[in-house]
């Protein structure tokens, strides 16, 4: 059995990549939503690209990363600290984690409808998802390096904070893209 430091980089190696793989996908998502608006034939050139890359990325990488993380995560839990469970910052902790596996199955969902050529959602709406994952890793992140339970009601304010300033900061992007 590896070292606890060896499961324990693989396990934060995995995570990047799967958030690499989530912001990237959503862009990818973005992009291909976009290109359904463009004349042909570059509305057709960039849209099968863009498809091939998104296969690519999701099967290649985004996949992989998440189902690596979610079984080095428990492997590190019990070659670590198993009483980690009875600590209410790490409920909390897997309870973004929940949302995040929830946010990685809705891409999924997404990212099968522009496969088959279904829009359901505008590039706005996909911009707006994209930074709920920026959300989450803010949430885990602090959650994890925090540790502490008197510091989880300003890390709700911050997360509020935090997504308020996102929200603002994709409103005043459209603004500058409608002046185009």
């Amino acid at each position: 059995m590896p070292s606890i430091q060896v499961l324990l980089a693989l396990h934060i190696i995995f995570i990047v990549t799967w958030f690499a793989g989530l912001f990237y996908i959503v862009r990818l998502f973005i992009y291909t939503t976009e290109a359904k608006d463009l004349a042909e034939p570059d509305k057709t050139i960039l849209q099968n690209q863009y498809k091939i890359m998104m296969r690519r990325l999701w099967y290649g990488i985004t996949w992989p990363s998440a189902i690596a993380t979610f079984i080095l995560g428990p492997l590190v839990l019990f070659a670590y600290r198993i009483d980690l469970l009875q600590q209410a910052f790490f409920i909390l902790k897997l309870c973004f984690v929940f949302g995040l596996a929830l946010y990685h199955l809705q891409c999924h969902l997404i990212f099968k409808q522009l496969q088959s050529d279904t829009f359901k959602h505008s590039s706005m709406w996909l911009r707006v998802w994209n930074e709920v994952a920026s959300v989450l890793l803010v949430a885990i992140v602090f959650i994890i390096k925090l540790q502490d339970n008197s510091s989880n009601m300003w890390l709700a304010v911050g997360l509020v904070i935090f997504a308020v300033a996102l929200y603002f900061g994709i409103q005043l992007y459209k603004k500058s893209r409608l002046k185009e």
